[in-house]
């Protein structure tokens, strides 16, 4: 069972948990994470992943999530949101990176969690992977949904896969443009 709390962030087993302290020394596994917004490869956030002073964030492959979703292009600043409704929706296309605990803490800021977005795991299948001991047919990723959103969501457009500058025309704001 994955750990969704700000203390305890990766799924169970992936590091070495003690009252909120985290030793590194004895556990090495990384925890991984789908996206499927903007923070994808040529999207306008992307650059946070390759920022090391975050931490460490490494592409493994892409994938589409298992369930359906709605995926919605929302809000005065056009934000991609994945609505946590297993079942209803597209199954969202998006890309799978390997993250150490210091990146997911600044995700977990980055994406207004728990507030804005909901950090819970969901099982992804794998179309394409990078480099050797890849995990099979699918992995269990870390995602950031939303359960908390305007009820008029549920009536626009699903996505399957997300692009700023897509056909729907709603490009997004940048942070920076705010």
């Amino acid at each position: 069972m994955p750990y969704h709390t700000r203390d305890k962030l990766l799924p169970e087993g992936s590091m070495c948990i003690v009252q909120n302290t985290i030793r590194k020394s004895a556990c090495s596994q990384m925890a991984h994470i789908f996206v499927y917004g903007t923070l994808k490869r040529g999207q306008p956030n992307h650059k946070v992943m390759l920022d090391q002073s975050h931490g460490l964030a490494t592409f493994r492959g892409r994938g589409c999530t298992v369930e359906s979703f709605p995926l919605v292009i929302a809000g005065e600043h056009n934000i991609p949101w994945l609505l946590h409704l297993p079942g209803k929706g597209h199954c969202v296309a998006g890309e799978i990176y390997e993250v150490d605990e210091q990146m997911l803490r600044f995700l977990d800021d980055f994406e207004g969690c728990p507030s804005m977005y909901q950090r819970t795991a969901l099982q992804v299948r794998v179309l394409e992977w990078e480099g050797a001991g890849g995990p099979g047919d699918s992995v269990q990723c870390f995602v950031y949904s939303t359960a908390t959103y305007a009820p008029e969501w549920l009536f626009l457009p699903y996505h399957k896969n997300y692009d700023s500058e897509g056909p729907h025309g709603l490009r997004y704001n940048p942070r920076e443009n705010r």
